[in-house]
């Protein structure tokens, strides 16, 4: 049966640093719904009220996007270890740009990692648990290096061409505001 939660546990809290992935989810007004796995170790449990991850420069930045207009954000944990549970955490999200104020406050909890974007942070309103019992079970053979890999080789003035010409626009027209000041 499904639980809710006003805020984090610290049994919840545990969960979420075990995961290897988790997913997340918003939407605009209008058009399409976004939904991304992560992976990497980029998740951060502030506080029982707070979490943040640190995005990564992909082909898309959907999810700055629709913050922008709305923050409705979902974020989901499944585990797929023999313990079956699954986590979304629901609430308000926002993005911190390297070149914001916040970004001092915020970046010293991560690693300094190639293709760094923005800070994701979301303010919970309520988690839910629910069974997992539909999950399958997998171990993780490793992470995967390829985007790593890809950002460093093309190194920070590559990666500020490639939100130039890859990141300022949501598939569905909304300004991401990665260059903007």
């Amino acid at each position: 049966m499904a639980k809710f939660y006003p805020e984090l546990t610290p049994e919840l809290q545990q969960f979420i640093q075990t995961q290897k992935i988790f997913f997340t989810a918003t939407a605009a007004h209008q058009g399409r719904i976004n939904l991304s796995p992560k992976g990497i170790d980029t998740f951060r449990c502030l506080d029982a009220q707070t979490v943040a991850y640190l995005d990564l420069t992909g082909s898309g930045n959907e999810t700055a996007a629709h913050l922008h207009e709305n923050s409705r954000m979902t974020i989901m944990f499944c585990s797929f270890s023999e313990q079956p549970l699954i986590l979304r955490l629901y609430g308000q999200g926002r993005s911190i740009l390297p070149r914001h104020p916040e970004w001092q406050e915020f970046y010293p909890r991560f690693d300094c990692l190639p293709g760094e974007r923005q800070i994701i942070v979301l303010n919970i309103d309520s988690a839910q648990t629910s069974c997992g019992f539909g999950v399958p079970i997998y171990e993780l053979k490793e992470e995967r290096q390829t985007l790593l890999k890809w950002a460093d080789g093309k190194g920070k003035d590559g990666i500020y061409e490639y939100w130039q010409a890859k990141n300022q626009r949501s598939i569905d027209g909304l300004p991401t505001k990665i260059l903007e000041d």
